[in-house]
């Protein structure tokens, strides 16, 4: 099942502030590079056994998110499908969606991206998760669906409540970038990218999602 919607010293010894200063350096080190081969183009850093991918890396088209196809393993050829979830709280990231996730049982993030709102993650961040990077099967339709479309296809959730409030035009705009390109890498048609309340008994992602703006958006965004 999918995780529920709604969060002394001596000499020959390293002391523990020289080991404290050591560790600080690497961090900063580690950051720093990571940022800069990210502005070069590469591949972004990893975070949460995922990757971040900010918003201001690209915004204008699918073909600007080729980075979320550098995978760990290669791209498979089962997806037919994306479904859009919303988190079902106004405030997370990947990090508590995991949490969430792993409560419930499951081996961690079940959604393969999930997009922010502002609230948690930037807004309009996408993160790729584990299941997208090693193209594993997702854990986030629920119901009887579930055993064919966890398997075939790709999750994308956004942090927020959609029965509660509005999402963020940037946050849509990237989660129709998103499904865009991955729609046009795998050949699947504008019908096939769905919500989840089409499949389960949810209203997920929200009565307030907006399905033909962001539908819209997708068919403008395909090639």
């Amino acid at each position: 099942m999918p995780p529920a919607s709604s969060h002394t010293s001596r000499a020959g010894v390293v002391s523990r502030r020289t080991r404290t200063v050591w560790a600080s350096l690497t961090a900063s080190m580690t950051a720093v590079g990571g940022l800069l081969f990210l502005l070069a183009g590469g591949t972004p850093a990893t975070t949460n056994a995922g990757v971040a991918l900010s918003p201001l890396v690209s915004t204008t088209s699918p073909g600007s998110l080729e980075s979320v196809f550098r995978t760990r393993v290669a791209l498979s050829p089962v997806w037919d499908t994306i479904v859009i979830h919303d988190s079902g709280s106004p405030v997370g990231d990947a990090a508590s969606l995991d949490a969430a996730a792993r409560a419930q049982g499951l081996t961690g993030l079940g959604y393969h991206f999930v997009v922010g709102n502002g609230s948690g993650m930037g807004d309009g961040e996408i993160h790729v998760g584990y299941r997208w990077l090693d193209q594993l099967p997702g854990a986030h339709v629920a119901g009887a669906a579930g055993d064919t479309l966890n398997r075939t296809s790709i999750g994308i959730c956004l942090v927020g409540d959609g029965d509660r409030r509005a999402f963020s035009d940037e946050e849509i705009h990237r989660a129709a970038q998103l499904a865009a390109a991955l729609a046009d890498r795998f050949g699947i048609p504008p019908e096939r990218i769905i919500l989840h309340r089409d499949v389960a008994e949810t209203t997920s992602p929200g009565r307030y999602f907006p399905a033909a703006r962001f539908r819209e958006q997708v068919r403008a965004l395909l090639p």
